[in-house]
């Protein structure tokens, strides 16, 4: 009878004892995903609010190496706050997001602070690079912005309001981003050339 007893018992026994490691290994592994979550959050600071951020293009590129080909994605973004402050950036990752912060956290590092003079700006300018040029002209207010894709995008993020332009040469969107920073960069106000030249603004 006893024996029968021990039969009957020792099955219990084993089924608790294997209910009890499923459950540690369940939290075991439910502790190692909240600390992977933790990590990555104190890994990934949150962006700043105070900054927009626009994503240009994404491309596939590919470099062949001894190997074999390896394929990347290049992106470019221009990261502004509307106020004055651009800055364009570009990355390159294994994977788009990783690509896109890379790119983010570059044209952070890259601001530029734009003359604005009235929500346009004070004179016309012209932005070059590589075969890229684009014209920027001053407009009055109502016009709005009149430019392409890739322009308008570094013109909104630095707060013009009121600008016509015109991209001549190549269209390749880095190129132009670019020269439109370029262009914006090289504005200057009544005061700063009339400092240079060391005379009142009222001469000029």
């Amino acid at each position: 009878m006893s024996e029968e007893l021990n039969e009957n018992v020792q099955p219990a026994v084993e089924t608790e004892i294997n209910n009890e490691i499923v459950k540690d290994e369940k939290k075991k592994r439910e502790d190692f995903r909240k600390d992977r979550r933790q990590d990555r959050r104190e890994r990934k600071p949150r962006e700043d609010s105070e900054f927009d951020k626009v994503l240009v293009s994404v491309r596939r590129v590919t470099k062949v190496v001894k190997g074999g080909r390896t394929m990347r994605f290049s992106a470019v973004v221009v990261v502004g706050d509307r106020k004055g402050n651009v800055g364009i950036g570009t990355g390159k990752a294994k994977e788009v997001p990783a690509a896109i912060d890379k790119a983010t956290l570059q044209a952070k590092t890259n601001m530029v602070k734009i003359n604005i003079v009235n929500g346009t700006i004070p004179h016309e300018t012209i932005g070059k690079y590589g075969t890229s040029k684009v014209l920027m002209l001053p407009a009055k207010e109502g016009t709005g912005i009149i430019a392409g894709g890739s322009s308008r995008a570094v013109i909104e993020l630095a707060g013009i309001k009121d600008i016509v332009t015109k991209i001549h040469g190549s269209t390749n969107k880095i190129n132009c981003v670019r020269a439109t920073l370029r262009g914006l960069s090289s504005i200057r106000t009544v005061e700063q050339v009339a400092r240079l030249r060391g005379k009142n603004p009222e001469e000029i």
